[in-house]
């Protein structure tokens, strides 16, 4: 893992190279260094405001090959945003992650907490979009369905992965009920206590079929009480239909 002072010297560098970069006339750090929380294991989060008239897939391969004759780069793996904005994720040869995002003039601003202005000049921020909970109810009871189906079929991976998607959703509706951020887990460990030990039971010991069967019960229980925060006539309706318990629970499905 490398040093803080060597975190410290490349994120300088690339500042450095921002400014030095007619076709970059606005830079921020994000992430955790914004914040003041970062640590040993923390990446680079940078911003890059284009100039106006800028290439940006030029300008994109341009900073790769530059990063990668700098620091040397392993892989690199591009995430586009619902702006349309592409961050390009570094891999370093030292593990070392560099998450560098470029953006068109007119869209260079804070969209989250922890927006810090290097230089240029940014436009006026934005709030992300909440999720809310009707798309995770949804997901969840198809995933609950799928893994009920496998378990079945004696597929046990495939229940594996669906008890794994089914316990995602759950943990989105936990933290969208406690206020915490869900995206990429970085709040989850936040959660009341007893939220997690009820995760920490639904999760599965073995891939047997009655070990995914008791995990996929025990997560099903955990679904339905969430569901009943958020929703709790659309948790009547789900109840009937998913929980054992009720009629017409044991009806067949296909997936």
């Amino acid at each position: 893992m490398l040093e803080a002072v060597e975190r410290t010297h490349i994120r300088e560098a690339l500042i450095a190279a921002a400014r030095r970069d007619g076709d970059i006339v606005g830079a921020a750090l994000v992430g955790s260094a914004a914040r003041g929380t970062e640590d040993r294991w923390s990446d680079i989060d940078l911003v890059l405001q284009l100039a106006e008239n800028a290439d940006e897939p030029a300008v994109v391969a341009r900073w790769t090959r530059s990063r990668d004759d700098e620091f040397g780069v392993a892989d690199t793996l591009d995430v586009t945003s619902r702006e349309g904005v592409r961050y390009r994720v570094f891999l370093l040869d030292s593990s070392l992650q560099i998450d560098l995002s470029f953006w068109p003039r007119d869209l260079f601003r804070a969209t989250e907490d922890g927006f810090q202005l290097v230089f240029g000049q940014a436009n006026e921020p934005t709030s992300a979009e909440q999720p809310g909970s009707a798309q995770m109810i949804g997901m969840a009871w198809l995933y609950a369905l799928h893994a009920r189906s496998a378990i079945a079929r004696g597929r046990t991976w495939q229940a594996v992965m669906m008890l794994d998607d089914l316990r995602d959703q759950i943990i989105a509706l936990e933290c969208l009920r406690y206020g915490v951020n869900p995206w990429h887990g970085r709040e989850v460990d936040r959660l009341p206590a007893a939220v997690l030990e009820t995760l920490a039971d639904g999760r599965a010991t073995s891939v047997s079929s009655a070990e995914l069967e008791r995990s996929r019960l025990a997560l099903l229980r955990h679904y339905l009480a969430a569901v009943e925060h958020h929703d709790a006539e659309r948790a009547v309706t789900l109840r009937r239909a998913l929980d054992p318990s009720q009629r017409g629970a044991g009806g067949t499905t296909s997936c």
